[in-house]
Protein backbone atom coordinates (compact mmCIF):
# COMPACT_ATOMS: atom_id res chain seq x y z
CA UNK A 1 0.00 0.00 0.00
CA UNK A 2 0.91 3.61 -0.43
CA UNK A 3 0.35 6.26 1.31
CA UNK A 4 -1.41 8.14 -1.75
CA UNK A 5 -4.10 4.90 -2.25
CA UNK A 6 -5.35 5.25 1.85
CA UNK A 7 -5.64 9.60 1.40
CA UNK A 8 -7.97 8.85 -2.12
CA UNK A 9 -9.72 6.08 -0.04
CA UNK A 10 -10.26 8.25 2.40
CA UNK A 11 -11.45 11.30 0.31
CA UNK A 12 -13.35 8.99 -2.05
CA UNK A 13 -15.44 7.36 1.12
CA UNK A 14 -15.64 10.71 3.08
CA UNK A 15 -16.05 13.53 -0.56
CA UNK A 16 -14.52 16.71 -0.08
CA UNK A 17 -12.14 17.02 3.14
CA UNK A 18 -9.41 19.70 4.45
CA UNK A 19 -6.26 18.22 4.77
CA UNK A 20 -5.90 18.70 8.44
CA UNK A 21 -9.38 16.70 8.64
CA UNK A 22 -7.57 13.84 6.28
CA UNK A 23 -5.14 13.81 8.60
CA UNK A 24 -6.69 13.29 11.71
CA UNK A 25 -9.52 10.84 9.55
CA UNK A 26 -5.93 8.97 9.09
CA UNK A 27 -4.98 8.47 12.11
CA UNK A 28 -8.06 7.78 13.60
CA UNK A 29 -8.27 4.87 11.24
CA UNK A 30 -5.78 3.66 8.84
CA UNK A 31 -2.94 4.73 11.48
CA UNK A 32 -3.08 1.35 12.95
CA UNK A 33 -1.66 -0.53 9.95
CA UNK A 34 0.25 2.42 8.03
CA UNK A 35 1.53 5.26 9.85
CA UNK A 36 2.23 8.61 8.40
CA UNK A 37 3.25 12.00 9.73
CA UNK A 38 1.29 15.33 8.94
CA UNK A 39 3.94 16.56 6.56
CA UNK A 40 3.78 13.51 4.96
CA UNK A 41 0.16 13.63 4.31
CA UNK A 42 0.42 17.17 2.96
CA UNK A 43 3.30 15.86 0.63
CA UNK A 44 1.13 13.46 -0.71
CA UNK A 45 -1.75 15.78 -1.15
CA UNK A 46 0.62 17.66 -3.33
CA UNK A 47 2.02 15.33 -5.23
CA UNK A 48 -1.12 13.47 -6.30
CA UNK A 49 -2.66 17.09 -7.47
CA UNK A 50 0.11 17.33 -9.56
CA UNK A 51 -0.99 13.86 -11.01
CA UNK A 52 -4.26 15.08 -11.33
CA UNK A 53 -5.61 12.43 -8.89
CA UNK A 54 -7.31 15.24 -6.61
CA UNK A 55 -7.89 18.69 -6.74
CA UNK A 56 -8.17 21.28 -4.15
CA UNK A 57 -10.23 24.91 -3.63
CA UNK A 58 -8.45 27.39 -1.32
CA UNK A 59 -11.35 28.40 1.02
CA UNK A 60 -11.04 32.00 2.80
CA UNK A 61 -12.70 32.35 6.22
CA UNK A 62 -12.92 35.22 8.32
CA UNK A 63 -11.99 34.32 12.29
CA UNK A 64 -10.09 30.76 11.35
CA UNK A 65 -6.91 30.42 9.03
CA UNK A 66 -7.83 29.37 5.38
CA UNK A 67 -8.22 25.99 4.32
CA UNK A 68 -7.85 24.13 1.24
CA UNK A 69 -10.03 21.30 0.68
CA UNK A 70 -9.36 18.19 -1.43
CA UNK A 71 -11.75 16.35 -3.65
CA UNK A 72 -11.17 13.01 -5.70
CA UNK A 73 -10.94 13.57 -9.34
CA UNK A 74 -12.10 10.72 -11.71
CA UNK A 75 -8.32 9.71 -12.33
CA UNK A 76 -7.66 9.28 -8.59
CA UNK A 77 -10.79 7.37 -8.73
CA UNK A 78 -9.88 5.22 -11.34
CA UNK A 79 -6.38 4.90 -9.87
CA UNK A 80 -7.81 3.61 -6.55
CA UNK A 81 -9.57 1.06 -7.96
CA UNK A 82 -7.08 -0.29 -10.53
CA UNK A 83 -5.00 -0.28 -7.22
CA UNK A 84 -7.70 -1.89 -5.60
CA UNK A 85 -7.97 -4.78 -8.28
CA UNK A 86 -4.06 -5.82 -7.55
CA UNK A 87 -3.60 -9.02 -6.33
CA UNK A 88 -0.96 -8.24 -3.56
CA UNK A 89 -1.10 -9.97 0.00
CA UNK A 90 1.19 -7.16 1.04
CA UNK A 91 2.32 -10.03 3.61
CA UNK A 92 5.96 -8.94 4.32
CA UNK A 93 8.08 -10.81 6.88
CA UNK A 94 11.23 -8.54 6.33
CA UNK A 95 9.89 -5.80 8.25
CA UNK A 96 12.28 -4.03 10.03
CA UNK A 97 12.01 -3.93 13.66
CA UNK A 98 15.32 -2.14 15.81
CA UNK A 99 13.38 -3.38 19.03
CA UNK A 100 13.91 -7.34 17.82
CA UNK A 101 17.31 -6.66 16.70
CA UNK A 102 17.76 -5.25 20.64
CA UNK A 103 16.07 -7.65 22.19
CA UNK A 104 18.15 -10.48 20.07
CA UNK A 105 21.09 -9.13 21.04
CA UNK A 106 20.67 -8.01 25.06
CA UNK A 107 22.38 -10.68 26.27
CA UNK A 108 25.81 -9.06 24.95
CA UNK A 109 25.28 -6.62 27.59
CA UNK A 110 24.78 -8.90 30.51
CA UNK A 111 22.61 -8.23 33.43
CA UNK A 112 21.89 -4.34 32.54
CA UNK A 113 20.96 -5.85 28.94
CA UNK A 114 18.20 -8.69 30.46
CA UNK A 115 17.01 -4.99 32.78
CA UNK A 116 16.78 -3.41 29.67
CA UNK A 117 14.92 -6.00 28.12
CA UNK A 118 12.80 -5.97 30.66
CA UNK A 119 12.06 -2.08 30.61
CA UNK A 120 12.14 -2.21 26.88
CA UNK A 121 8.73 -4.89 26.72
CA UNK A 122 7.10 -3.32 29.57
CA UNK A 123 6.92 -0.30 27.63
CA UNK A 124 5.79 -2.30 24.37
CA UNK A 125 3.31 -3.70 26.95
CA UNK A 126 2.00 -0.22 27.82
CA UNK A 127 1.72 0.93 23.97
CA UNK A 128 -0.18 -2.01 23.44
CA UNK A 129 -2.43 -1.06 26.07
CA UNK A 130 -3.04 2.36 24.69
CA UNK A 131 -3.77 0.78 21.04
CA UNK A 132 -6.19 -1.71 22.10
CA UNK A 133 -8.02 0.77 23.85
CA UNK A 134 -8.20 2.87 20.28
CA UNK A 135 -8.97 -0.25 18.44
CA UNK A 136 -11.49 -0.49 21.02
CA UNK A 137 -13.38 2.93 19.76
CA UNK A 138 -12.43 1.81 16.40
CA UNK A 139 -14.63 -1.12 16.83
CA UNK A 140 -17.46 0.82 18.65
CA UNK A 141 -17.58 4.13 15.87
CA UNK A 142 -18.12 0.93 13.16
CA UNK A 143 -20.51 -0.59 14.75
CA UNK A 144 -22.29 3.03 15.34
CA UNK A 145 -22.25 3.36 11.44
CA UNK A 146 -24.72 -0.07 10.47
CA UNK A 147 -27.66 1.72 9.90
CA UNK A 148 -25.69 4.91 8.09
CA UNK A 149 -26.38 3.70 4.15
CA UNK A 150 -23.42 5.96 3.16
CA UNK A 151 -20.84 3.67 4.86
CA UNK A 152 -22.81 0.40 4.05
CA UNK A 153 -20.62 -1.00 1.32
CA UNK A 154 -17.58 -0.01 3.68
CA UNK A 155 -18.86 -1.75 6.89
CA UNK A 156 -17.72 -5.63 6.54
CA UNK A 157 -14.28 -4.36 5.49
CA UNK A 158 -13.66 -2.26 8.54
CA UNK A 159 -15.03 -5.18 10.42
CA UNK A 160 -12.74 -7.23 9.37
CA UNK A 161 -9.60 -4.83 10.08
CA UNK A 162 -10.41 -3.88 13.03
CA UNK A 163 -10.70 -7.81 14.07
CA UNK A 164 -7.46 -7.95 12.48
CA UNK A 165 -6.12 -4.93 14.91
CA UNK A 166 -7.78 -6.30 17.72
CA UNK A 167 -6.34 -10.02 17.27
CA UNK A 168 -2.89 -8.61 16.40
CA UNK A 169 -2.75 -7.07 19.58
CA UNK A 170 -4.28 -8.85 21.69
CA UNK A 171 -1.35 -11.65 20.80
CA UNK A 172 1.08 -8.60 20.83
CA UNK A 173 -0.38 -8.23 24.63
CA UNK A 174 0.18 -12.26 25.24
CA UNK A 175 3.51 -12.38 24.04
CA UNK A 176 4.82 -9.12 25.86
CA UNK A 177 3.76 -10.85 29.05
CA UNK A 178 5.22 -14.43 28.14
CA UNK A 179 8.55 -12.51 27.30
CA UNK A 180 8.78 -10.58 30.47
CA UNK A 181 8.12 -13.59 32.50
CA UNK A 182 10.80 -15.43 30.34
CA UNK A 183 13.40 -12.97 31.16
CA UNK A 184 11.47 -12.37 35.03
CA UNK A 185 11.95 -16.14 36.03
CA UNK A 186 14.73 -16.67 37.84
CA UNK A 187 18.08 -18.91 36.40
CA UNK A 188 19.43 -21.21 38.92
Amino acid sequence: MSLKHGLLGLLSSEGPTTGYDLDKLFKSSLDYFWQAKTSQIYRELSAMEDLGWLTSERVVQEDKPNKRVYSITAQGKKELLDWLMLADTGFNRTAKSPFMMRLFFAGEAGEAGREQAINMIKEYRKKCDVIKQGIAQATKEVSELKNDSDYEKYLKYWKMIVLHGEMFINTSIEWADKATAILEEDDS
